[in-house]
Parts: structure tokens; sequence; C-alpha cells
């Protein structure tokens, strides 16, 4: 299954880079075309378990995820349930002098009836999972 690393500059400070990558609350409202719909269905500390809609590429996803951060360093999401059940996504974030590096690492897992769309789909995980990211540099930047 897709397993791949990426690597974003972006144009600010930490605090606010991580803020904005880790802001899984508003994921809805910020970037709508990737999130059409996320319900928090708990909180504790720095622990969330979160329902989410995600479209990566073609293919639209409904997976629980527990998010985990450690601000302002790391925020790891680890789906527990629904198509992508088993997936990893790591991101750290490297204060630069005049900005921030964010290094993204993504082990996706995908169920039986999805892994056979993923074989034999036209699907770039990769470059979709880019823009999800650029977009979210975008904000961080404004």
């Amino acid at each position: 299954m897709p397993k791949f690393s990426l690597e974003k500059i972006v144009n600010s400070n930490r605090e606010n880079v991580f803020d904005i990558f880790s802001n899984f609350e508003n994921y809805q409202r910020i970037v709508p075309q990737h999130y059409p719909s996320v319900r928090v269905r708990s909180m504790r500390g720095d622990v969330s378990v979160v329902e989410e809609h995600l479209i990566l590429g073609n293919m639209e996803l409904i997976i629980m995820a527990k998010h985990v951060s450690q601000k302002p360093i790391l925020h790891e999401i680890i789906v527990i349930g629904g198509d992508a059940k088993g997936s990893k996504i790591k991101q750290e974030f490297i204060e630069l002098e005049n900005g921030t590096k964010v290094l993204v690492d993504v082990d996706l897992k995908f169920k039986c009836k999805m892994k056979i769309s993923v074989m034999f789909g036209k699907n770039n995980f990769k470059q979709s999972y880019d823009d999800v990211l650029d977009d979210f540099a975008k904000l961080s930047e404004n």
C-alpha cells in the first residue's frame, strides 16, 4: 500500500504552522475541498478521536482517526477505523531561521474493496496528499 514522505518549507513561524496543520476541529471550515465533514468524538489533553470524511484524489474515505499532538513539534494521525484503518500520518515541524520545515511520513492502508480500486485506479496518493499540504501551507502563510 502507498507509503511515502513529503517535505514542505512554509514561510511562517512554527507555532502558526503547527496550529493550522493540527487544527482538525476546523478542517471542514478551512479546507472543505479535502475535509467536507469532521466530527470530534472525544478530546482528552493532547489526544482526540475524530470522525472524518477525507477526499484524497478521486477517493472518498470515511475514517475514525486518533490525533495526537505535541505542540509545536509533532502531530500524528492514526486511523483507528473506517476505510483506511491502520494508516498513519506523522507531521513533524522544524523551526527554521525564516520559516518552518514540515516533514510528513504517510503510510496508507486500505480495506479489501478499496485495495482493488487502489491497485487498478489512477490514484497518485503522494500528489493528492501533497495538494492537501499545499493548502495548509497557504493558510499558514496568510
